[in-house]
């Protein structure tokens, strides 16, 4: 398998609403797959989804261990969805601050449901059906938008709460939310 070059914000092809994959245990899916793990390796990606790497169909994976989420253990391990859906199970949101592969040194505090069904095939062409809380409830919701031509940024309410990551300032700006002062 290959490391792929991640499209970045701007490129149209993240914009796109990603085909439904017709067969899923086709080789060209296999091979997207392997790309896609290996690309989310080298990047340490929480997840990723094909239009990413420039292929739009609507596949998924997450759940593959990073030290950029090392604290987080609640994602099952290295799950593949392909053609998934997601079915929003609360109105309850919790705001947490993403980052993107394909936004890359950005994070937004971006709100999302806490519960949430999924459903989707793996690579074998069985049935994955899961709910989730948490950041793996998160981690789906944010690769599921890339298969809508959806990126955090566009759900960021208060662009002030777009940052560069790597800066001081980031830190004091998480701070002063922490305290209410945004929201």
């Amino acid at each position: 398998m290959a490391v792929r070059t991640l499209l970045k914000m701007g490129d149209l092809r993240l914009y796109q609403i990603a085909e439904a994959v017709q067969d899923v245990q086709a080789d060209f899916v296999k091979e997207i797959i392997g790309d896609m793990y290996d690309t989310m390796l080298k990047n340490l990606g929480a997840g990723l989804a094909a239009p990413q790497i420039g292929f739009n169909y609507r596949i998924i994976i997450f759940g593959v261990p990073t030290p950029r989420y090392a604290d987080i253990n609640d994602v099952p391990p290295e799950t593949v969805l392909i053609n998934p859906e997601v079915t929003v199970l609360t109105q309850e949101t919790e705001s947490y601050w993403e980052a993107c592969l394909s936004v890359p040194t950005l994070r937004g505090l971006v709100a999302r449901p806490t519960h949430i069904a999924y459903r989707g095939y793996d690579p074998q062409g069985r049935l994955i059906e899961r709910e989730a809380t948490g950041f793996h409830a998160r981690v789906v919701q944010h690769e599921m938008d890339h298969l809508n031509g959806i990126l955090f940024p566009f759900h960021i309410k208060d662009m002030r709460l777009l940052a560069f990551e790597d800066q001081e300032a980031f830190q004091e700006l998480k701070q002063r939310v922490r305290e209410g002062e945004f929201i």
